[in-house]
């Protein structure tokens, strides 16, 4: 069978990845729309804080439930008509929620943009893995993400400022539309593989069950999806939802200036992006003080900020921003982790089980968050920043069972015949060059 031309990478190989990044970037700005937009939904849709909360959570449940089958039908159908699908959810969604006017039309809006949103980054690592040599992957998967962080970063200031201007439907009409461009795109310009390739081979169900098992069954993926976990929760629930309300209800700023902090996290994550792939690239033994001590260091910042009665000044909110910044990036470490050991032919599944991680933690603190607001300060309105103090510690939960997995996981590596964890790679061995064939 044909495989892979001798010299992957070259200018189309680049514009496939572009192409599919760019559904990406439009799935990171639906995904995250409500980070800013939180406190106007609650005027809108007449909720609570738990209400809320269970906008993003919803979605990111489904988001993370959705990994693993969709990392399967990327192995099976290709990248092509799962990035299509996922766009014309995702769309639908978008406009769905521009016009809802009921708390029930608008957890389906979002529930439509989590099933499209689960759809894509998968999807994303399926070209890069199709179109480029292996020892590449890691710096193309931070630069996915670093591409992806534009629609984090639309979804901040520019969009706070098109609520204030344009109003609730017609913000979010018009960003839905960027769905349709994409999508004519993809359609009409990305390829699964390189011409002269065979197609995806259909995989039957049974097969596509033995992937999932056998993934599950190599430790680096289960450390993996616990590096994930451990270092994307925080910027997700920051980002998400609950970050602009804290810093706006409880520490007093203005919403200018909570725009701002927020986009300072997003920026951060842009800058390590770049930072981190090469690094874990020439360091490998780098990854597992990095996936272990920001996310501890994150932790400690975040107990200053939350412990004093009074709000935190203003050069300790810069700081806790900047630290939380990175752990978007970090957390695709944990794709490195579980890429070693496993089969090229189920990189798809591979990559599922590890993106549950963050989005995991994430969905439960975003949903912890909002119930412990409406238990220690019941009713309408703004909420304390004492209530924000116990709503916001709730985060030292996920914290904590994620450095204690990481670490049990990371020894598990080490018995299963690999030098010391902090690099998890076998002994020996260097990345091979995947084929469309093993890939198929």
């Amino acid at each position: 069978m044909s495989t892979v031309p001798s010299r992957p990478g070259g200018a189309i190989a680049w514009a496939m990845w572009a192409v599919a990044a760019s559904v990406y970037v439009v799935a990171v700005f639906h995904r995250s729309s409500l980070g800013v937009a939180g406190i106007d939904a609650q005027e809108r849709f007449g909720v609570s804080a738990s209400q809320l909360s269970l906008f993003p959570m919803l979605q990111l449940l489904v988001y993370a439930g959705l990994q693993i089958p969709v990392g399967a039908l990327t192995d099976r159908f290709g990248a092509k008509r799962v990035l299509a699908v996922g766009l014309v959810l995702m769309t639908a969604g978008q406009f769905t929620f521009a016009f809802a006017h009921g708390f029930t039309g608008a957890v389906f809006a979002r529930l439509l943009v989590g099933t499209g949103d689960a759809m894509t980054f998968v999807s994303v690592l399926r070209v890069v893995s199709v179109w480029f040599p292996a020892h590449r992957a890691a710096v193309l998967t931070q630069l996915t993400a670093l591409l992806g962080m534009a629609g984090n970063l639309a979804s901040a200031t520019p969009l706070a400022g098109a609520l204030h201007a344009f109003g609730w439907s017609k913000t979010f009409a018009v960003s839905a539309g960027a769905g349709v461009v994409v999508l004519l795109v993809v359609l009409l310009v990305l390829r699964d593989a390189p011409g002269g390739a065979p197609r995806v081979r259909p995989v039957d169900g049974p097969s596509m069950r033995s992937q999932v098992r056998e993934a599950w069954a190599e430790p680096g993926t289960r450390l993996g999806l616990w590096a994930h976990w451990v270092c994307g929760f925080m910027p997700q629930t920051f980002l998400m939802l609950w970050g602009f309300p804290f810093l706006v209800e409880g520490q007093g700023l203005s919403k200018g200036t909570a725009s701002t902090l927020l986009s300072v996290v997003i920026v951060i994550n842009m800058v390590a992006c770049v930072v981190v792939g090469p690094l874990v690239t020439r360091r490998p033994r780098s990854r597992l003080p990095l996936c272990i001590g920001m996310p501890v260091l994150a932790g400690v910042l975040w107990a200053a900020v939350l412990i004093p009665a009074d709000p935190a000044p203003m050069w300790l909110l810069v700081l806790l921003a900047l630290v939380i910044g990175p752990g978007g990036a970090l957390s695709l470490v944990g794709m490195e982790f579980a890429r070693e050991g496993n089969s090229p032919r189920r990189l798809g599944t591979v990559s599922g089980i590890v993106n549950v991680g963050g989005f995991a933690a994430a969905t439960l603190c975003l949903f912890a968050i909002g119930l412990v607001l409406d238990l220690v300060d019941p009713g309408e309105g703004a909420h304390s920043l004492d209530a924000f103090r116990v709503a916001m510690a709730v985060q030292v939960v996920p914290l904590l069972l994620g450095v204690v997995q990481v670490a049990r996981y990371a020894r598990k590596v080490e018995a299963a015949g690999r030098p010391r964890a902090s690099g998890c790679v076998v002994a020996g061995r260097t990345p091979e060059r995947e084929t469309v064939s093993d890939l198929g």
